[in-house]
């Protein structure tokens, strides 16, 4: 079963000011790192938020050896496609258009479940199945 990854995961793993969500977040990512896919979309927004809007921010090099160190996941292009597709999703189900655009990403890459904090766990959105790791955090 394959499994894509959203942000909030990514960076819950390197964030040190909530300790057992960052233990759950890499323990996902060690655990389950064979069915693991991401965005480049993904990628980008952890490099924005993890230099800069973290509690305590990563250096600008370590944040890029972390993105580095992702490329051995499989990554989705965010082209013309996908983003048309998470216009419709973001409009047909009522989400903001980022979530629609990981969803949209996340059928690209086949996956079955998206692993987020963002979206209602347990629901299904286009054949997606949410997964949020922190519900009983």
């Amino acid at each position: 079963m394959r499994s894509f990854v959203d942000t909030n995961v990514l960076l819950y793993a390197v964030d040190q000011s909530e300790p057992e969500k960052g233990r759950r977040a890499a323990a996902l990512l060690e655990e389950r790192a064979d069915d693991l896919v991401l965005s480049a979309q993904v990628l980008s927004e952890f490099y924005a938020v993890a230099t800069r809007r973290l509690a305590q921010p990563l250096p600008e090099a370590e944040a890029a050896a972390y993105v580095d160190d992702l490329e051995r996941l499989p990554i989705v292009a965010i082209d013309l496609r996908v983003v048309r597709e998470g216009i419709r999703l973001s409009r047909e189900a009522r989400l903001s258009y980022w979530d629609g655009l990981i969803i949209a990403a996340a059928r690209e890459a086949g996956c079955d479940v998206l692993v987020t904090e963002d979206l209602s766990h347990g629901s299904t959105i286009a054949g997606v199945r949410i997964e949020n790791p922190f519900v009983s955090v």
